[in-house]
């Protein structure tokens, strides 16, 4: 039988790439981090939302995972995984389908933080005699949502739960905002501590606290003490990005994840390429902007990953990318038709411009995965 010729199995740019070895050791480093430390990961499967990248982070289908949406919650259930945490505060109008998964033995825990959400799980509760599984979210650095640990508040909501009262979830999402090894590990301190100063005053008031559940990537990477700690969670470590490696938590090298552009045309005048991958491929994340080093829409590298050392993505328009060449490179250097990679700003942002991913596999041969989609 005569082989595929290459212009079927070559893909068009943009598209994205992983790097299964790259991919396996990030996954494999975490896993043994955590345990080492006393507690076991909850991998968040947001970053890539596929089913094959599941088979690579969970060691069975009632492994413990995370999810961010109930599209995603749907299509675990449906591939046979059966212990999801949706780690978004629960919108009362979607208790619906989170009871539909429920009935189908889908062990799925919602997060809550107010007494509107707490009221609404003991309606329909009670309505329909439908059980729930219930984690409070603990604020610990004043990010985003939560209860602090020592707010009244927080007895309040659990005693309205009652039985569907399982545990406490906290995020540290302002470790983001960390650039030292000990501020990372003082963050994983403070996540760590919110929750045990949480469950204690549960516990102080007779209420039962199964389990206890914390993280980011960053203080993933950078707790010293998880043996308290019921789980985990962390989701862009698996392909890491740059915001990742400018907060120290990874290298450049550790990067699993790219978009694969065409150089379309030159601006020899400004010293420019232009490229075919605009912010459709590589999105609007500037996460970036506000580090210590500025990649602008992303870090260029050659089509083998190699870094070109000062040259990021600019500026983009909707399907163009252009990068301004340093006094070190001249246009001619980069031929119309030349492929080069582009490592993102933000992973979890890049990976939802692309329906399909593609998979640069250990023994060299490419897979595609598809990207669940929808909310």
């Amino acid at each position: 039988m005569k082989s595929a010729p290459d212009w079927i199995t070559h893909p068009d740019t943009p598209y994205l790439l992983i790097d299964e070895a790259k991919l396996k050791s990030n996954i494999g480093y975490l896993k043994q981090r955590v345990e080492s430390l006393g507690s076991h990961v909850r991998p968040h499967l947001k970053t890539l939302r596929t089913l094959e990248a599941a088979e690579y982070l969970l060691d069975s289908k009632n492994a413990p995972a995370t999810v961010s949406t109930l599209a995603e919650a749907e299509a675990y259930a449906k591939a046979g995984y059966t212990d999801l945490l949706y780690a978004v505060g629960v919108a009362p109008e979607k208790l619906k389908r989170v009871a539909a998964l429920r009935l189908q033995g889908i062990n799925l825990h919602i997060l809550i933080d107010n007494m509107v959400q707490a009221q609404a799980v003991s309606d329909f509760a009670d309505q329909f005699g439908q059980d729930f599984s219930v984690f409070i979210e603990i604020d610990s650095d004043d990010h985003r949502g939560g209860i602090k640990p020592g707010d009244p508040q927080l007895l309040t909501i659990a005693k309205k739960v009652g039985a569907h009262f399982t545990g406490l979830m906290t995020h540290a999402g302002g470790s983001y905002a960390c650039n030292t090894e000990q501020g990372l590990k003082n963050f994983a301190k403070q996540e760590c501590d919110a929750v045990r100063v949480a469950q204690d005053n549960l516990q102080a008031a007779g209420i039962s606290c199964a389990i206890t559940s914390v993280g980011s990537t960053p203080t993933a990477h950078f707790g010293e003490d998880f043996s308290d700690i019921s789980e985990v969670r962390a989701g862009v470590y698996t392909t890491f990005d740059l915001v990742m490696k400018n907060i120290g938590v990874c290298g450049f090298s550790d990067i699993a994840m790219s978009v694969v552009t065409t150089v379309i045309g030159h601006n020899k005048e400004k010293n420019w390429l232009l490229t075919d991958s605009g912010w459709m491929a590589l999105s609007r994340d500037r996460g970036t902007a506000g580090q210590s080093q500025d990649f602008g829409y992303g870090q260029v590298c050659r089509a083998d990953g190699s870094l070109l050392e000062g040259l990021c993505v600019n500026s983009t328009s909707q399907e163009h990318g252009v990068i301004e060449l340093t006094e070190a490179y001249q246009p001619e250097d980069f031929p119309v038709g030349h492929q080069l990679r582009i490592l993102p700003n933000h992973a979890c942002a890049t990976a939802a411009m692309h329906p399909v991913y593609h998979v640069l596999m250990s023994d060299g041969s490419h897979n595609t995965w598809q990207r669940i989609i929808g909310w």
